[in-house]
């Protein structure tokens, strides 16, 4: 467990280590970027330049909300016309704690994760929420514990 002192941060949730980096291009179709998000189970895509590089985010909330406002069949539509431009990121060294303010207040479910230009995984909400859950789950353990004399 963790210390009190201890701070976590982006690093630390395991969760997304590993986790595959699925990608959408600003070209692509939103229809393919809506099979994207089915077949993988996810809520928003990274978009991503040939190159890698970061120039915005699509989630089922922008798709959404493109499908409102367009009163049309938005399939044949590009992603680049649907994506969230202004996209917030973190890096693995954020503490939870900070990102969890910030996902709260900007209203963001799903947060790239970045080292230099290059998205080396994504963050969602729950996961950040599944994390703090565990700790406290583990601390409240720990203290019953001691409370009851486990530990000398």
């Amino acid at each position: 467990m963790k210390g009190v002192q201890d701070v976590m941060k982006i690093k630390d949730i395991t969760r997304i280590n590993g986790r595959e980096i699925v990608t959408v291009g600003p070209n692509d179709t939103v229809k393919q970027a809506i099979d994207t998000l089915f077949n993988h189970k996810i809520g928003a895509l990274p978009v991503c330049e040939a190159d890698g590089k970061l120039v915005g985010i699509i989630s089922e909330r922008d798709i959404l909300r493109g499908v409102h406002q367009r009163s049309k069949d938005i399939t044949d539509a590009r992603v680049r016309d649907l994506m969230t431009r202004e996209v917030i990121v973190g890096i693995p060294e954020d503490e939870l704690e900070e990102i969890l303010a910030t996902m709260t207040e900007k209203g963001v479910r799903h947060l790239p994760v970045m080292v230099g230009p290059r998205v080396i995984g994504i963050l969602s909400i729950r996961d950040v929420i599944e994390e703090r859950l565990t700790e406290c789950h583990t601390q409240v353990r720990y203290l019953n514990d001691y409370i009851a004399g486990g530990y000398v």
